[in-house]
């Protein structure tokens, strides 16, 4: 008899993601887990999903997830390249992006994010990497997804700083986390428990939680990867690996 398959909380967690993006759909797209959920996306349920990212690229296909926006991955497998204030004030600005995938590395009870700095503004314990275009995307998108692996230090009663803010009412459809899904509630706007994973806890969850925790009811549970999906994520995962792992040689530059 052959062992289980051991599906990380990480696998989870990006398999959840590019469940919630459809055929088709215009998203905007930042770097780390949501271009791995989007990308699996694209492999998977939404084959003509069409990707933008900050850097100018319309409907990038890429084989290996970018390191950043400014990875030549993007450019090369992209429908086209634009400027990037024509991204902002032509697609995103004009109505045109259906659903926006964002990090950061804190979220607020309202879904509002961090992505500045840890500690004082003036003093900071750690300097991030900044706003780049989640206020916009956050105001001109027609829905929001987040992703945040869940601890106290990234869901806190109140941000360190305040990068990205919802108007009330308008706040990311659903957080994805590495126990399971919140989704605000629909009086206060409020992130509650929406889903858990299989082996995933409502304590678990509240202890990964600076504020008290609702919990929806019913609550549902994530139906867990599938063959498919898992194989096509972890393929995707390999591609990339072995890309970043090859030297990079410079024009005119002996090949090591």
């Amino acid at each position: 008899m052959s062992a289980p398959v051991v599906v990380t909380r990480e696998e989870w967690m990006t398999v959840a993601a590019a469940r919630m993006l459809w055929d088709r759909c215009v998203c905007f797209v930042g770097i780390g887990l949501p271009s791995a959920a989007c990308n699996l996306a694209r492999l998977t349920q939404a084959p003509d999903i069409v990707l933008i990212y900050e850097s100018g690229t319309i409907g990038t296909r890429p084989d290996v997830l970018p390191l950043s926006i400014g990875d030549g991955e993007l450019a090369e497998t992209a429908a086209f390249v634009v400027p990037l204030p024509e991204v902002f004030a032509h697609y995103l600005q004009g109505g045109r992006v259906d659903a926006g995938f964002l990090g950061a590395a804190q979220v607020d009870r309202f879904g509002n994010l961090n992505s500045t700095v840890i500690g004082a503004y003036a003093a900071p314990a750690t300097r991030l990497p900044g706003a780049g275009g989640a206020p916009e995307i956050a105001a001109h998108a027609r829905q929001t997804f987040v992703m945040l692996r869940g601890d106290r230090r990234s869901f806190v009663e109140r941000l360190d700083f305040r990068t990205t803010a919802f108007r009330p009412g308008r706040g990311p459809r659903a957080v994805i986390t590495d126990f399971g899904i919140l989704a605000p509630q629909p009086d206060t706007g409020e992130l509650r428990l929406a889903a858990l994973f299989a082996d995933a806890t409502v304590e678990e969850a509240r202890a990964a939680v600076a504020w008290p925790l609702a919990i929806a009811d019913p609550l549902e549970r994530v139906a867990p990867p599938t063959a498919h999906e898992l194989d096509t994520l972890r393929a995707l995962q390999a591609r990339t690996r072995e890309a970043h792992e090859r030297p990079v040689v410079l024009p005119g530059a002996a090949a090591p």
